[in-house]
């Protein structure tokens, strides 16, 4: 058999695709490889979304071809897609070039590579490639279930649109479907992606130009379709998780909230990514609310889920952004106080709205705007955190998802004494209130001679006691039987 390693790369949904392309190789004979040297073929499946992950992505190209110089190599993913045409004439490191666009055609064309054939296939983008996986490359009975594809917002800082296309939505039967067999698999967490997951079913309005961004939801029986979606997951019997990964503020579903209420299921996680708190930069980024509009959208979602947890992104450096802009970002952060944030500098990306813009920041400047969003964060965290351990003087416990088993961290016996006098075990979790990859994690500790030890064991779903907080991690002990 032909041997294939996968150098995965980028988000989320780049990664469904990586899955993607694993299941189909397989099923054409080809034999997944654990490692590079074990191969025949390796494919980098990469990301092509701002400029660090670009260069991350080439950097593992070339450091390949450098290093197995007689092996074939695909660069496939969002580099290959957006790039295609330069990188045929301009990196013959690659022997092949293979977009994101149709990878039911991944084993056809790594058939031709192989062949010695050097080729580029980049298909446009239709429909949305998904489905069944048997191979995740996620914890153990975690998943990502991609609900859209590309996207309709064109915020004026996003390739995505040039890259992945405008939005298209999966029939929801087919969405309901690979849940079901995912949840026959033992998967206990099911993550729904897409780059908005807001506009999901909204395609239609927005093709016949009744608006720039998203178009208005054809609402099922009163609901949005994100909303009517839900509702056909939640009928869904079994013991589960479901996260919903980035809704765009400008258009948030208001109706999922009653759907969340009834079902505790569905997780009370909101991944809304604001990206400034200055009004200006908001209508620059050619989105059409403002500060004053998301923090009431944070108020009204706190007001219905005290205990909800917020997630969210800031742009800093975007063109325009001046001293006083970047205060007022902050100054946003502090007033919503989101349980997580990640802050990213504004990467300069070709064809899109920005790109051209006057004011361009120096890389410096938003590198200083960006630590000073994450020290502000770093602080909200730790104290959101400590509500997450105890309340009055109850420790509180939780559901965690095991991930790993792993050896005791530093530090760990002066957060338990306990530690201290007996062999004790550590495993690495997460709880309803962290996503994977993105957020902290829960560190249990456990006896191994305690009754239900065995129950800790990647992908088991164990009850918990918080301790105390480290960093933006929550040490726990395994609840008693």
């Amino acid at each position: 058999m032909t041997k294939f390693f996968l150098d995965q790369r980028g988000c989320a949904k780049n990664q469904v695709d990586g899955e993607i392309i694993i299941s189909n190789l397989l099923g054409q004979g080809w034999e997944q490889a654990s490692s590079p040297d074990e191969a025949d073929l390796i494919i980098i499946n990469s990301c092509g979304f701002i400029e660090s992950a670009k260069k991350e992505s080439l950097g593992a190209l070339l450091g390949a071809r450098k290093k197995y110089k007689d092996k074939k190599i695909i660069l496939a993913g969002c580099l290959a897609q957006r790039y295609a045409k330069i990188f045929e004439n301009e990196l013959p490191e690659a022997d092949g070039i293979f977009g994101n666009g149709d990878l039911s055609r991944v084993a056809a064309f790594a058939k031709k590579i192989m062949a010695g054939k050097r080729a580029s296939l980049t298909p446009p983008q239709k429909g949305v490639c998904c489905g069944e996986r048997p191979t995740l490359l996620s914890y153990k009975n975690s998943a990502y279930v991609k609900i859209t594809e590309g996207c309709s917002n064109h915020c004026s800082f996003c390739a995505i649109p040039l890259i992945r296309g405008e939005l298209r939505s999966r029939p929801a039967a087919d969405i309901i479907k690979e849940i079901k067999s995912l949840l026959k698999r033992g998967v206990f967490e099911i993550n729904l992606i897409g780059q908005d997951l807001a506009a999901y079913g909204t395609e239609s309005a927005a093709s016949e130009g009744k608006s720039k961004s998203a178009g208005k939801a054809k609402k099922t029986r009163g609901l949005s379709p994100l909303a009517a979606l839900l509702k056909k997951i939640s009928a869904l019997k079994g013991n589960f998780w479901i996260r919903l990964l980035y809704i765009h503020p400008d258009h948030f579903n208001p109706d999922i909230l009653e759907v969340i209420k009834k079902d505790a299921r569905v997780l009370p996680y909101f991944d809304i990514p604001f990206q400034s708190g200055d009004d200006g930069i908001i209508r620059a980024m050619n989105r059409k609310n403002a500060a004053a509009h998301y923090k009431a959208l944070v108020k009204n979602i706190r007001a219905q889920f005290p205990n909800a947890a917020l997630r969210t992104t800031f742009l800093a450096g975007f063109p325009g952004e001046t001293d006083k802009a970047a205060a007022k970002t902050l100054d946003f952060l502090r007033a919503i106080e989101p349980d997580w944030s990640g802050a990213f500098s504004y990467s300069k990306e070709e064809d899109t709205a920005a790109y051209k813009m006057k004011g361009q920041v120096p890389k410096k400047t938003a590198a200083a705007r960006v630590a000073a969003l994450q020290e502000a964060q770093e602080k909200i965290t730790q104290e959101r955190l400590k509500s997450r351990v105890v309340q009055g003087k109850k420790h509180l416990e939780y559901d965690v998802l095991v991930e790993e088993l792993v050896d005791a961290p530093k530090g760990a016996d002066k957060k338990s004494p306990q530690a201290q006098e007996e062999a004790a075990s550590y495993a690495i979790g997460r709880a309803w209130f962290q996503a994977p990859e993105v957020d902290g994690n829960i560190v249990i500790q456990f006896d191994p001679a305690q009754k239900n030890a065995a129950s800790v064991q990647p992908g088991s779903v164990v009850k918990v006691r918080a301790v105390a907080t480290s960093g933006v991690d929550i040490y726990a002990e395994l609840s008693r039987p």
